[in-house]
């Protein structure tokens, strides 16, 4: 005898989501989304403030950006007060597009960015934000298989840098081992000791190379220490051992800095890290090629 309840079971199923069904409301969804604006902006002023007194976070925040170097100083700091251990970020319908899916109960990750733009009373234009939320790799089925990162080659990385380099490097026997390399401002020059391994010469010469950069922009803040920040920064793209940089003393205008000053100075370091890393990375790029008109040859 064929049974046929299943079928009365799936109409009770369907009477049961329609009296389930939430109409859209937009006005909610619009208040919704500027508490989440909200929140948004605090973390980011909240993560700023903490990083002027601890360097631990500061640290942290020089990790989330020079992983996501293109990700801006306000998303950055997003990253580092939600998730600081993040390595791959996407929103739930890029990781789905990828046959990825965020595991089930993940919590996003809130991020900021551009929306319409307006006109203010004073006549300037200005752009709403709006958030979204993404997940890392790890909240998805991913979890499991993380892509371990390739560390670029020491010879080609320090090639690189030389290339894009805004002055002249010339190797030294009078710079100590402890400075490792210095910004002669009188001959316009870096000089570099000599005999250094590869890993010291990426960090000190990233250094002043971001000195460099940094002593020619227009307004000049703590040069010695953001250059610093960004070396960090380059050295961990590199793949190089950054254990030995300190951030327990923190110089008096982070420490004394109200968040919005901050992060006007992770602003420059940001700048000026993503300049260096994008330059080397063009210059990876046209080692490849080169490389690869010689094997044809």
């Amino acid at each position: 005898m064929v049974n046929y309840d299943d079928m009365f079971k799936i109409e009770e199923e369907r009477e049961t989501e329609k009296k389930e069904f939430v109409p859209f409301d937009k006005s909610a969804w619009v208040e919704q989304k500027q508490i989440e604006r909200e929140q948004a902006y605090t973390m980011m002023a909240d993560t700023a403030e903490k990083m002027g007194k601890d360097g631990n976070v500061l640290r942290q925040y020089l990790d989330v950006q020079a992983q996501f170097n293109r990700y801006s100083v306000g998303n950055a700091l997003l990253v580092v007060a939600q998730m600081p251990t993040a390595t791959r970020l996407a929103d739930f319908d890029t990781w789905k597009q990828n046959n990825t899916y965020v595991q089930k109960g993940a919590t996003g990750i809130v991020l900021l960015e551009p929306g319409e733009e307006f006109t203010r009373e004073d006549g300037s234009v200005g752009v709403a934000f709006n958030t979204k939320k993404v997940f890392d790799v790890s909240q998805t089925s991913l979890a499991d298989k993380q892509r371990t990162a390739t560390k670029p080659d020491e010879r080609q990385f320090i090639k690189a840098l030389i290339a894009e380099s805004p002055c002249k490097i010339k190797i030294s026997t009078e710079v100590s081992e402890q400075v490792g390399a210095v910004y002669d401002k009188v001959s316009g020059m870096i000089l570099i000791r000599q005999g250094m391994n590869g890993s010291d010469i990426i960090k000190k010469l990233s250094r002043e190379i971001a000195v460099v950069r940094i002593a020619d922009a227009p307004e000049r803040s703590n040069v010695a220490f953001n250059a610093y920040c960004v070396s960090y920064m380059v050295s961990k793209r590199a793949g190089v051992d950054v254990s030995d940089y300190n951030f327990t003393k923190l110089p008096d205008n982070i420490r004394d800095c109200q968040a919005k000053d901050i992060r006007a100075e992770l602003s420059q370091i940001r700048d000026t890290a993503n300049e260096m890393i994008t330059e080397i990375s063009k210059s990876f790029e046209q080692q490849k090629t080169a490389k690869s008109r010689d094997e044809v040859r």
